[in-house]
């Protein structure tokens, strides 16, 4: 027998209200109208990253004709938004697709324990004021995102507490920080300092972006000129739909060309950047180690970041951190940087699906002995889909696919009268494995031991080609001779198949 429902059970259960989880409740209602299904959120507002993060200057690192969804066109004139503008977005979303009394806030997930003889997850949550809550449900959607909310990567500085000024994490950047005439150094070289930089260089005293190594950097134009045009001419729908066509295809192009000939895209950038520089002494501060597409580019929209470093309110040192001192940072060359307010933007931690701490039939998940399947699920991990988006493309993009194979799955179990999913691996001690991440980003290589793993082949292997992915998420086989699929007390993931693999063959 499946699992009674009640008030506490729902047929979908989807962990985050932000831009994964809010996609998958509102792809819900396209295709499986007739699931019922709850969202938990651990805030009290939805949005997700764009409602956590606020320092100044919070925007996309990507367009939003693909960090939007596929079904809700972009109309603003810029395509690279501000954090309200999104958050404006997914409000929209929310209202558009009834959503509002669906998400229960100030629950934090806790743990999720999957049984195969009840074919059900049980979900427990800590509420606000402390209290638990716990809730049952066929499948759960993780649409929780990849980091680490609690606890940002934060690297040990000494004489850290020696500083007498101000240290601050982008992560939890306080409402009333007072920079205003202010030396600030913003330690880092990702998108969160190139972003913060000029957003706080006018009103600063002056800011120092300091990095241990360069990024590479692309300029481009905050407003997508075309996308503009086709919305004059045509239905929005059908103009984002056109702009979002050219924009992957243009993106996947680009990261291809940047593998396949990294001297030609190398050069490319590094002339871009020497462009906008008005001293070429400058540029040893934009010539990375590494090979463009190694790591994620920094997007610099409508130039801002080296008008900043034109005026002279901003400017970039390249050297290690010796330590920190009452009055800045020593550095190992001699020199020293003086500071009133130290930003960290030292990147974040990854987190494995919200930390929540999961059970299959009472055995404990370690997602490192796990295998992505389809890019989504688990070897071995019943009824869960997850979205981790992409390092080369939008998050969005992932999200978007996932969330249409998760109701075409459903569907399909309603259709067939099955109650379980499982990617069943018999063996992962004989599966060849790759590199689940070709990336050399500093937040993938310290989580390495804890990320799942990456087959050789397909359906194990995680891809970052978001056309390949479409594809197999859209048209490729539900019934693909690993997925399983059965009923209450049929399937023992964690223990003896040998009947259902007979039944399969």
């Amino acid at each position: 027998m499946g699992q009674e429902k009640t008030a506490d059970y729902v047929d979908v259960l989807i962990v985050g209200a932000g831009i994964s989880g809010i996609g998958m409740a509102a792809h819900l209602r396209k295709f499986c109208p007739g699931k019922s299904f709850a969202m938990l959120e651990r805030r009290d507002n939805p949005g997700g990253t764009w409602d956590l993060f606020r320092y100044p200057g919070i925007r996309s690192d990507s367009d939003m004709h693909t960090l939007g969804y596929n079904f809700k066109p972009w109309t603003q004139q810029k395509a690279i938004a501000d954090g309200p503008s999104i958050l404006k977005y997914l409000h929209e979303t929310i209202t558009e697709y009834d959503l509002q009394d669906h998400i229960r806030f100030g629950h934090e997930v806790l743990s999720a324990s999957w049984s195969s003889a009840e074919a059900c997850w049980t979900i427990t949550a800590r509420r606000t004021d402390g209290s638990e809550a716990q809730l049952k449900a066929n499948f759960l959607f993780m649409g929780s995102g990849y980091y680490n909310y609690d606890e940002p990567h934060d690297p040990v500085f000494e004489g850290k507490e020696d500083f007498k000024g101000q240290i601050v994490h982008p992560q939890f950047w306080p409402k009333d920080l007072d920079y205003a005439d202010k030396k600030v150094v913003v330690i880092g070289s990702g998108a969160t300092a190139v972003t913060i930089v000029p957003s706080i260089a006018d009103k600063a005293g002056h800011v120092t972006m300091l990095q241990r190594s360069p990024t590479y950097m692309f300029v481009s134009p905050a407003k997508d000129r075309m996308a503009n045009f086709m919305r004059r001419i045509l239905p929005d729908a059908w103009a984002y739909r056109f702009t979002r066509f050219k924009n992957v295809r243009l993106q996947n192009f680009m990261f291809k060309l940047a593998r396949n000939k990294p001297e030609w895209m190398k050069r490319r950038l590094l002339k871009n950047i020497r462009e906008k520089l008005t001293n070429e002494s400058d540029m040893a501060h934009f010539k990375p180690r590494y090979n463009p597409w190694e790591q994620r580019l920094c997007l610099v929209p409508d130039n801002d970041f080296f008008e900043a470093l034109a005026a002279g309110k901003a400017s970039v040192v390249t050297d290690h951190i010796k330590r920190f001192d009452a009055t800045g940072i020593a550095l190992e060359s001699g020199e020293h940087v003086g500071a009133d307010i130290i930003v960290t933007a030292t990147g974040l931690k990854l987190a494995v699906a919200g930390k929540v701490d999961f059970t299959v039939d009472g055995k404990p998940v370690n997602f490192h002995d796990h295998f992505y399947y389809k890019g989504c699920m688990f070897s071995n991990v019943p009824n869960m889909v997850i979205v981790f988006g992409y390092l080369n493309a939008s998050w969005t993009l992932k999200a978007d696919i996932v969330s249409e194979y998760t109701t075409r799955l459903l569907n399909h179990m309603d259709a067939t009268g099955a109650k379980i999913a499982n990617p069943y691996l018999a063996n992962p001690a004989a599966m060849e494995e790759e590199d689940v991440f070709d990336f050399s980003s500093g937040y993938i290589q310290r989580s390495l031991d804890e990320l799942p793993k990456s087959g050789a082949e397909l359906p194990w292997r995680l891809n970052q080609d978001y056309l390949e992915d479409r594809k197999i998420l859209r048209t490729g086989p539900l019934e693909d001779g690993v997925m399983h699929f059965g009923n209450a007390g049929e399937l023992t993931p964690t223990g003896d198949n040998t009947r259902i693999l007979e039944a399969a063959e």
